[in-house]
């Protein structure tokens, strides 16, 4: 066989047979999540009858683990069914009792004796399940870390999951680096319910920067003993996290880019372009405190790109100064008034202390 025809037939094969394992996984979980969403249904439904009874609840679960362990073996510990039970009371409202009258009016009649209320709402949560495969789109693990959440950052953390297709691995490092206080407090006069049914929508420029930015992937030490090039070079190095921690739409297109004019050479530290904002984005690194050079500097690399580089259907290019200790006073009195496509923003080598940017947040919205 002619080794283009035999590629050619390999290929089709193989991506006949990476379909087939990817639905036949996305089964798999559709089934785990509505498994575990009735598990946890049916326990809820049991121990509380509306009401909270803590005590009872416990030995119920404890009663339950024995018996399912039992006949099923592993996966039915008392904290893995405590899971389920969270799972069902966190996200009981995304069926409604008016989607559960649908489907019950969609039953095949049966010609059997008449089952129990809990077994056909069973049977409909089944139904619900197969017409609209979105209900849950994330895998179970995905879900155990956001059941642990509280309600504002769930919601954004898993539309940032959805649409950021993020690994559950992923999904704990952003929210370990504090992503959802992050966002909020980057922007004036965040709307912290609107973020957190839509996530990290991109409609502006002051919508891709972070305050400050976590580099702590790069595995750099928190000292003064690295250079600019040093930090340039990490980057690089891990530039498929990094693109992570920019957000959403960005595209790496060069490093150390040069621009001429009158015989002097200047070099932009990383060049990237934004799909979202249809837009360049230029970030320099500085290891030190923010001064009025570096912003001059930045200013003077986005009218270059501006007047020289973009196309005309092309929107202007934003500037991002990532600098280990910000200045804003020099920001504000250096740019003129109304830029809003030059930003200065720290940028942090470890994880930040979640609960000191929760304090942070409370702060500014209570002013």
């Amino acid at each position: 066989m002619p080794s283009d025809s035999f590629s050619r037939l390999a290929g089709q094969i193989r991506e006949l047979v990476i379909n087939a394992r990817t639905k036949a996984l996305r089964e798999v979980n559709n089934l785990i999540i509505l498994v575990n969403y009735e598990i946890g249904r049916l326990i809820v439904e049991n121990e509380q009858s509306g009401k909270e009874r803590a005590e009872y609840g416990k030995e119920t679960l404890e009663k339950l683990s024995i018996a399912l362990t039992r006949e099923f073996g592993r996966g039915y510990s008392v904290d893995n069914l405590e899971l389920k039970r969270k799972f069902y009371i966190v996200y009981q409202n995304r069926i409604s009792e008016s989607m559960i009258r649908n489907s019950e009016l969609q039953k095949k009649p049966l010609n059997e004796k008449k089952v129990s209320d809990s077994h056909e709402k069973s049977e409909s949560m089944i139904r619900i399940f197969e017409q609209d495969r979105n209900i849950f789109p994330l895998s179970w693990t995905h879900y155990v870390q956001l059941i642990k959440m509280d309600e504002k950052e769930r919601g954004f953390y898993e539309k940032e999951c959805v649409g950021n297709q993020w690994s559950v691995r992923e999904l704990q490092r952003q929210f370990n680096s504090s992503l959802f206080e992050r966002t909020v407090l980057s922007r004036k006069n965040a709307d912290l319910k609107k973020l957190s049914e839509s996530g990290n929508k991109v409609e502006n420029p002051s919508d891709i920067v972070k305050q400050p930015y976590v580099l702590e992937f790069l595995g750099l030490k928190e000292e003064p003993s690295y250079s600019e090039s040093q930090l340039e070079q990490a980057i690089i190095e891990k530039i498929e996290q990094f693109l992570l921690e920019l957000g959403k739409g960005f595209l790496f297109e060069a490093r150390q880019k040069r621009i001429s004019f009158e015989g002097d050479d200047f070099f932009i530290d990383l060049v990237f372009y934004n799909r979202m904002l249809k837009c360049y984005v230029l970030i320099d690194l500085k290891i030190g405190r923010l001064t009025h050079g570096d912003i001059g500097q930045m200013q003077m690399y986005v009218n270059y790109f501006n007047r020289r580089i973009k196309l005309e259907d092309e929107n202007r290019t934003i500037g991002i100064i990532l600098c280990k200790q910000n200045n804003r006073t020099v920001v504000e009195f250096t740019l003129p008034e109304g830029e809003d496509r030059i930003f200065a923003r720290e940028y942090k080598l470890y994880l930040p202390d979640k609960e000191e940017l929760k304090k942070q947040l409370e702060l500014n919205t209570n002013q």
